[in-house]
């Protein structure tokens, strides 16, 4: 059954959609309990106010021991794509890229960490963005599950069985808007919505940007692949004559799974893989990694469960610049 899904798949691809068709390119290893919360956070039903003609869902899995079951791949949409990819490298940058080469549509997103998921309305954002703004580099905020950085809480015992309990106290799906009350602010995101973050783990663009940028850079190498998430979303923020969108009002939400920046190793083990991906990111580019500076259009509705959200990024913002909150004029 996953052969001919692959090679459905193959068939697909040749098949090109419009310009304003979005390809989602999402890519898991070893994660099949994250993975599935996350597929079906982008399945049409739960994602609101679009369709499943509208959109791609292209799932690139490299192989491990612990892959995504048969019984749920065969009973996704048609328009979910799955790859299972056999022998492959430590680094996501091959994976993502063969998800970009299958993509039908005149926008592609990437989604590199398999274990996001996202609230209800991030396709239609995306979709509305794009048409407001051609050639736009759109970009959905990121956190994890939880009341502190994943890689904080392990060590008050924070696990899977404790991240379970929160989403059923939410009752999601049901409830998609929900995930931001369990959540906290992801560290490349800790700056909040007005200052520069560090990357997106749903960066979306024209197929054109994507091609002009070359996709992910395979030099990084390193397992999990270091820098390069935040490698591409300051290529593709900088690229001359794109405007940078933040869509504040959806996010994506990270789940624990034991990754060695959030918490699966020891914090030694995690300090030095940092560090490694830190050197790496300076041999190949000459210098230290900076987060890009731009001066972003903020899109779309905003849900009053993120609110808390834009209240502790412009409280940030005014201290980075020595100004103080404007008065209650209530009190």
């Amino acid at each position: 059954m996953l052969q001919s899904m692959l090679r459905m798949a193959g068939r697909l691809r040749h098949r090109p959609r419009g310009q304003s068709y979005l390809s989602l390119v999402l890519v898991v290893y070893d994660m099949p309990e994250q993975a599935e919360n996350t597929i079906r956070s982008l399945l049409p039903g739960y994602q609101r106010e679009v369709s499943g003609s509208e959109y791609e869902l292209i799932v690139v899995e490299n192989a491990s021991s612990n892959t995504l079951s048969p019984h749920f791949l065969q009973h996704l949409p048609d328009n979910v794509h799955y790859h299972l990819r056999r022998n492959p490298e430590p680094s996501p940058a091959q994976a993502i890229n063969f998800g970009a080469s299958r993509a039908r549509g005149g926008l592609v997103c990437i989604m590199i960490d398999g274990a996001r998921m996202a609230t209800p309305g991030v396709v239609c954002n995306l979709l509305a963005a794009h048409r407001s703004f051609p050639s736009a580099v759109v970009s959905i905020p990121g956190y994890h599950l939880g009341r502190e950085l994943q890689q904080t809480a392990v060590g008050s015992g924070y696990d899977r069985d404790a991240e379970r309990a929160l989403l059923a106290s939410i009752a999601w799906p049901a409830e998609g808007y929900r995930l931001f009350d369990i959540a906290c602010f992801s560290g490349s995101c800790s700056s909040g919505f007005f200052l520069p973050n560090s990357e997106s783990n749903c960066i979306s663009l024209p197929l054109d940007q994507w091609q002009a940028l070359g996709g992910f850079d395979p030099h990084f190498d390193l397992p999990g692949g270091g820098l390069i998430n935040l490698d591409f979303y300051k290529r593709a923020c900088e690229l001359h004559g794109v405007q940078h969108v933040i869509v504040p009002g959806e996010g994506t939400f990270h789940q624990f799974h034991g990754g060695v920046t959030t918490g699966g190793v020891s914090r030694e083990m995690r300090e030095d893989y940092i560090e490694r991906s830190r050197s790496q990111y300076r041999a190949l580019r000459g210098n230290d990694f900076s987060s890009p500076r731009t001066s972003p259009v903020f899109f779309g509705a905003l849900p009053a469960q993120a609110q808390k959200f834009v209240h502790y990024s412009a409280a940030r913002a005014l201290r980075s610049r020595g100004e103080a909150p404007l008065p209650d004029s209530t009190a």
